[in-house]
């Protein structure tokens, strides 16, 4: 399986010590060369994590093509849907929403983290979606109270 994960679902996952959920769910995942370098640019969440034998950096091929994106999106962004366009993903993992809405109009399947966190739970990785959820946020993750209850609705958790 192929998943390109965006730099946001990634250090979601690592401030809460979650990455694992990633690996569990998919075996590995690619990233984009840029999105490698903006989480190595300061030493924060994911900055350790990312460097596993399970997560790929791939660079990208559609140079001009970013250059389009980079009027709408940031770098990892771009270069996160372009590499999934060249690699024909079977999921893209964005949580910012042009980045994920560009990328569904390009025809990707794009997910987002909590979307995971409730596949997680499915696939029995997780016993709650709820504790994570708020750590996330606890620790400056920031989703609308709205996707939080539909969230933990659809989990069967409130």
């Amino acid at each position: 399986m192929k998943v390109v994960v965006n730099t946001t679902p990634l250090i979601s996952l690592a401030c809460v010590g979650r990455l694992d959920l990633l690996e569990r769910l998919f075996g590995g995942i690619i990233l984009a060369e840029a999105v490698f370098r903006e989480i190595k640019a300061k030493q924060s969440h994911a900055y350790v994590e990312i460097d596993q034998p399970w997560i790929e950096i791939r660079p990208i091929a559609g140079q001009m093509y970013k250059q389009l994106l980079l009027s709408q999106l940031d770098s990892g962004e771009a270069e996160t849907i372009i590499l999934a366009q060249e690699i024909q993903a079977d999921y893209v993992v964005i949580d910012e929403n042009r980045g994920y809405r560009l990328a569904r109009q390009a025809g990707l399947p794009v997910v987002r983290t909590l979307s995971l966190l409730l596949r997680a739970k499915q696939k029995g990785y997780v016993t709650q979606i709820k504790p994570i959820l708020d750590e996330m946020v606890a620790r400056g993750r920031w989703y609308s109270p709205a996707v939080c209850r539909a969230m933990l609705l659809q989990a069967g958790e409130i």
